[in-house]
């Protein structure tokens, strides 16, 4: 029979049920409350524990192949033996097919010829410190097995953390360990699911993660400096809108509005979208920010400024005024300071490292690319167009109404 599920009271939360002959007071409650949250515990636990023992499996299979020289010993054929041999004896397992073999020998192959442990062992320390439940986790009771597999490469702990299908992509993908140890790293930390990971690929996220011009590292702490650069890129790729051939920076905001939840995968984790046209007051004159977002991770503001053109050194300080105006008008006490992104067409490094020179905010400049060619939305009607059409058909029917009335 299954479980009763758990009752809500009149205001939809989970109430606490009574059995008999009990006295539950607020200590009891804490309790429940404690145990409930170290069983759900347990439970992330178990399943990244499986996951682990899963994907050290496939490691050690791929390791045989590879170290045993299979194919040379029993034919070219013996993969696919193997593959029938499992299958065979376990029916019902998933992930015994020929291709699945393969995969594995490919995977530990790429590694184990690409001989840089101190880039997978700096991977692993940045995640022990980043998320430690989830460190520990593979380091406690599989931790000797996981490191005692002969005299082979030994598994990385880190890998436990990654399903075995993201594997695949980034071996299938990536042509350097440096390049692999990036979308592994990423995809721990950000949780990216496997469709995020081929954007990721496919966007070259390590070739451009973190490549935009700022004065991050000079103007905020060194953690904080650190994980904002990283967030930025020198490029993004806006090839999910389409825009006319002349296009201005009020089209852009528009497209990007429309296809905020393909824009926030762009931009990374963390980023919530605040608005577009921002109003801020600044002595009683109002004036507009073209995007704001607030980055969960960094506790900031993020003014965001488009410009359909090349960078101009003006544009630093228009967007220096938005981020001091902001740090001013609606951060707190206890967030950190605003982050200004000047995100335009094309730029020249060396006008905007000058463009900051005396600048004391944090700002950055990136550039964008791949925007649709659709020159047919030109000929679609503007909003302000679609108004006035609306509002004339109203004062048509009104007119004709008060006709037929009379």
């Amino acid at each position: 029979m299954a479980d009763n599920p758990e009752p809500l009271n009149d205001e939809g939360t989970p109430r606490m049920v009574r059995s008999h002959d009990v006295a539950l007071d607020a200590e009891y409650a804490e309790w429940i409350r404690d145990i409930k949250r170290r069983y759900r515990s347990a439970q992330v636990k178990a399943a990244v524990k499986v996951n682990a023992e899963q994907l050290l499996f496939n490691w050690e299979l791929g390791r045989d192949l590879v170290a045993r020289k299979a194919e040379e010993r029993w034919g070219s054929g013996v993969v696919e033996q193997v593959s029938l041999d499992l299958q065979n004896e376990f029916p019902h397992a998933k992930g015994f097919s020929t291709t699945n073999l393969w995969y594995m020998k490919k995977w530990y192959r790429f590694y184990a010829s690409n001989p840089k442990p101190e880039i997978l062992h700096q991977l692993e320390g940045e995640l022990g410190s980043m998320v430690p439940a989830r460190h520990e986790q593979v380091h406690g009771d599989s931790e000797e097995r996981l490191h005692q597999i002969g005299g082979e490469m030994a598994f990385p702990v880190a890998f436990g953390f990654v399903p075995w299908r993201h594997h695949v992509e980034i071996i299938t993908h990536c042509k350097s360990i440096e390049e692999a140890a990036f979308y592994l790293g990423r995809t721990i930390q950000e949780g990216w699911s496997r469709n995020a990971l081929q954007n990721a690929i496919e966007a070259n996220l390590f070739r451009t993660a973190g490549k935009a011009v700022t004065n991050f590292g000079e103007l905020l702490t060194e953690e904080q400096g650190k994980l904002a650069q990283a967030l930025t890129k020198d490029t993004y790729d806006l090839g999910f809108i389409s825009l006319p051939t002349k296009y201005d920076e009020h089209d852009l905001e528009v497209a990007l509005e429309q296809n905020i939840t393909r824009f926030l995968l762009e931009l990374g984790t963390g980023f919530a979208f605040m608005g577009r046209q921002k109003e801020i007051i600044v002595s009683g004159k109002p004036r507009r920010i073209d995007m704001l977002f607030y980055h969960v991770h960094l506790k900031c503001y993020v003014v965001l400024e488009l410009k359909a053109r090349a960078f101009e050194p003006e544009f630093a300080g228009k967007l220096n005024f938005y981020v001091n105006a902001v740090d001013e008008l609606l951060k707190t006490s206890e967030e950190n300071p605003t982050i200004g992104l000047l995100v335009c067409k094309s730029k020249d490094q060396t006008e905007v490292q000058w463009a900051f020179r005396g600048i004391d905010t944090p700002m950055g400049v990136a550039t964008y690319k791949n925007i649709k060619n659709d020159d047919a939305l030109r000929y679609l009607p503007s909003d302000e167009q679609i108004r006035r059409q609306v509002e004339m058909a109203e004062r048509e029917f009104r007119t004709s109404l008060k006709e037929s009335e009379e």
